[in-house]
């Protein structure tokens, strides 16, 4: 059946379309996608504000059409932790199920690590042991770690780059004391749970999703994504920390002349960037590789698995 995943996330409004059934991988057949940006559109009490709730009813009428237009047998939509977070998120969900009679799913932060570490799981198989899977979004930073399809262990914390960017790094290029306050930050939300992930032991396989971290790895040297998705990519913890200064001194517009970065995420890029640092820093790890497959994976994989066999 051709499946589309409609994924109201805290940059992007992303839809993706797969042919997929029981069993098989899903074969990507379609990807829609819209910069949003709902993370930046918080206003000072939280809530997502008129504007911005009018311009994500008139995406997702967008994507509703452009799964009409390939096909789409089932769409699976969802919202992560942009509408989450908002005080108004009712609102927000009234109004989209309203207007485009989409009812969005919205994700916990533990569901969104669950399913995105169900997906790395699949892509790197059983024989890479425990996985221990870091996931930097616009909004949350989720973190996983297990032996099996369930992870044992997983967090969500509200370190996404575009939530710490806007809050955060008002400057272009930041003030250094700026810089320090926010690794501060950062390093002492991440402490808190490295605990919950250690009485685990080390993990054999440390994998990292998200567009932040193959936008990194692209700086650190990795193939880009003309050459495919099963070619090797991996980040080293040294090469970060050489990046990290770099980013701090650069404007946006100077990140995005940078290979591999995208224009609308260069501005957030340094702050996912030092999620990243301490992330690896804390838990202990020199290197880890990309996995093409994230939590959008993660739900249409789900979802096969609840068909039952073909």
């Amino acid at each position: 059946m051709r499946l589309g995943v409609l994924d109201v996330g805290s940059n992007t409004v992303h839809l993706l379309v797969v042919d997929a059934h029981p069993g098989a991988r899903p074969l990507p057949a379609h990807s829609h996608k819209v910069e949003l940006r709902l993370a930046q559109l918080l206003g000072d009490d939280g809530s997502i504000g008129p504007d911005g709730i009018d311009r994500l009813v008139s995406v997702v009428h967008e994507a509703l059409q452009a799964a009409e237009d390939k096909g789409v047998e089932e769409l699976l939509p969802f919202a992560t932790s942009a509408v989450r977070d908002a005080r108004n998120a009712d609102d927000v969900l009234g109004r989209v199920r309203a207007e485009t009679g989409v009812e969005l799913q919205v994700l916990s932060g533990a569901e969104e690590a669950k399913l995105t570490f169900l997906a790395a799981r699949r892509w790197f198989g059983w024989s890479s042991g425990k996985l221990l899977v870091i996931d930097i979004g616009g909004g949350s930073l989720e973190i996983a770690y297990g032996m099996d399809e369930e992870p044992d262990a997983a967090v969500s914390l509200p370190l996404g780059a575009g939530r710490l960017t806007a809050g955060w790094l008002p400057g272009d290029p930041p003030e250094a004391e700026d810089v320090r306050t926010l690794r501060r930050h950062v390093r002492t939300e991440i402490a808190r749970s490295v605990g919950d992930f250690s009485r685990f032991g080390a993990p054999d396989h440390v994998v990292a999703t998200s567009k932040t971290f193959k936008q990194l790895a692209r700086l650190a040297g990795a193939p880009g994504s003309a050459e495919g998705l099963y070619v090797q990519r991996e980040l080293k913890r040294e090469s970060l920390e050489a990046w990290v200064p770099r980013l701090a001194g650069m404007t946006a517009a100077e990140r995005a002349e940078l290979p591999g970065v995208s224009e609308a995420r260069a501005g957030q890029l340094l702050a996912g960037a030092m999620v990243a640092e301490g992330a690896m820093d804390l838990f202990g790890v020199e290197r880890l590789e990309i996995c093409p497959w994230a939590l959008r994976e993660g739900v249409i994989l789900r979802r096969l698995d609840h068909m039952g066999p073909a």
